[in-house]
């Protein structure tokens, strides 16, 4: 797996998900798997195979938040950098008048409705690298767009 560029929140938030994982979800659906074997004829037997499809899904979720965290590398907010980068939150106008406001992260917390841009996306890929005043264009699925680089923070 390659480098994973997180924020620190974002990493304290997949520790959180990691910690409840393990210690509440995993537990309960091991209950769960417990008191549906007790039932009888596993074959017909929807709670249990429920249960076990959970199960398959905490497991794999684990593992990839296991390796996620141990190939993470921190980001922290930009120290007033003249230039976009991973942390940077990037104010910009577009020839349409649309004024955007994105923070760069990593792949891994890529949130686009929360102002959250992955460094890989189409956008954050135009916006690395560029200054304030800097105009640029960006291929968009109603074609291309131009946009100007106000603020960055």
């Amino acid at each position: 797996m390659k480098d994973s560029y997180i924020s620190p929140d974002g990493l304290e938030k997949v520790k959180q998900e990691l910690e409840n994982l393990k210690n509440v979800e995993r537990p309960e659906v091991i209950e769960r798997i417990a008191r549906a074997r007790e039932l009888g004829d596993l074959s017909e037997n929807a709670e249990y195979h429920d249960a076990r499809d959970k199960q398959s899904f905490i497991e794999g979720r684990v593992l990839e938040l296991e390796a996620l965290i141990k190939n993470a590398v921190v980001i922290e907010a930009s120290q007033r950098s003249s230039t976009v980068g991973l942390g940077s939150t990037v104010h910009a106008t577009c020839d349409n008048g649309q004024k955007i406001k994105y923070m760069i992260v990593g792949h891994s917390e890529a949130d686009p409705a929360s102002g959250k841009i992955s460094n890989e996306s189409p956008l954050g890929m135009a916006f690395i690298g560029k200054a304030v005043g800097h105009e640029f264009e960006i291929n968009i699925p109603a074609g291309k767009i131009k946009c100007k680089i106000d603020k960055i923070e």
